[in-house]
């Protein structure tokens, strides 16, 4: 496993980590002995950046994390979120009291005295605009509470307004094949600052795993069910924003372009890690197959220049008029 280096301080992480939402319960169920052996696949594969949110199953995902560093605690990196959840939810949630509160929660689920990572999660434009929220956690980080703050956003122009923040170490953002917009408009800045960028929704809720057909149907409380329209979110969280079946559509175009050997979720991957912006991409997994799967693309070679342009011809062309949401 490749690693790069992560925020201001340069710590290294691994180039591949693990996204834990479908781990909390929030795809459908997954046991606790599933995630205990999805977590302990992607060590076994060198993975050592785990992204959870007090969010994800209502603590449940930090919960299983928390138990499996009791035992497995060298090098990982743990970055959580908080605004999403938990009572007052949001947007309540980003007052100073409530920061500090959410933060001492997840630091007793996860069993930690200090967080490596702790993130806005996708809060109000406004609040993030004040700047009231990023004083708080330049506190925490003063008291030893965390080791490095980011947040989470969910557009180009929300990412600009944190890299005015002082002290901000990561920006996760929305960014595979179908939501190129942030390399043009954010990366470099982002490089200036030196400030990470973590690649989540990788492979567009599972369009650009190559699987899917217009009849792949999904569980209740699965979000690609509930939110495929953008009903109880930001519908960019889901398909990348694209409607699903013209998602299935695209990808099936897309597979025509990948190179021999390469499966579409390969390709999709490592389309991302080719752009050196990129600290850590974050693909989920319900399965610890899934894991070893997406762990492999660190070693495989980059992408050619000529597919490079082809993808975002493609994009350009085809997948850009269809998306969806504040972008």
């Amino acid at each position: 496993m490749n690693t790069r280096p992560f925020g201001p301080d340069k710590r290294l992480v691994s180039e591949v980590g693990l996204g834990t939402w479908q781990i909390g319960g929030s795809w459908g169920s997954v046991d606790e002995a599933t995630a205990m052996q999805i977590l302990t696949t992607a060590t076994q594969e060198g993975i050592t950046f785990f992204d959870t949110a007090d969010v994800y199953g209502d603590g449940r995902s930090e919960q299983f994390i928390g138990k499996f560093l009791r035992t497995h605690s060298d090098n990982v990196f743990v970055a959580t979120k908080l605004g999403r959840g938990s009572d007052p939810g949001w947007p309540g949630n980003f007052t100073r009291e409530n920061i500090i509160k959410h933060t001492e929660a997840s630091l007793k689920r996860l069993g930690l005295e200090r967080l490596n990572l702790t993130q806005l999660h996708c809060i109000p434009r406004e609040v993030m605009a004040e700047g009231a929220v990023f004083d708080t956690l330049r506190e925490l980080k003063k008291q030893g509470k965390i080791e490095h703050f980011g947040a989470s956003v969910e557009t180009v122009e929300e990412g600009l307004i944190c890299l005015e923040q002082e002290g901000l170490a990561s920006l996760q953002v929305i960014f595979n094949i179908y939501r190129q917009k942030p390399i043009s408009e954010l990366f470099a800045k982002a490089k200036e600052k030196q400030v990470s960028i973590i690649a989540r929704v990788p492979l567009a809720s599972g369009l650009l795993s190559g699987k899917m057909t217009k009849a792949t149907t999904f569980g209740e409380s699965d979000h690609r069910n509930f939110n495929r329209d953008g009903a109880s979110f930001n519908v960019g969280e889901t398909f990348a924003g694209v409607p699903f079946e013209k998602g299935v559509e695209l990808a099936d175009e897309l597979a025509l372009l990948k190179p021999e050997g390469m499966t579409l979720a390969q390709m999709a991957l490592r389309w991302i890690l080719d752009f050196d912006a990129v600290t850590v991409v974050i693909p989920g997994a319900s399965r610890p197959s899934q894991v070893a799967a997406n762990a492999s693309i660190s070693k495989l070679p980059p992408l050619s220049s000529d597919l490079h342009a082809k993808i975002q011809a493609f994009y350009e062309s085809k997948v850009a008029r269809h998306i969806r949401g504040p972008y």
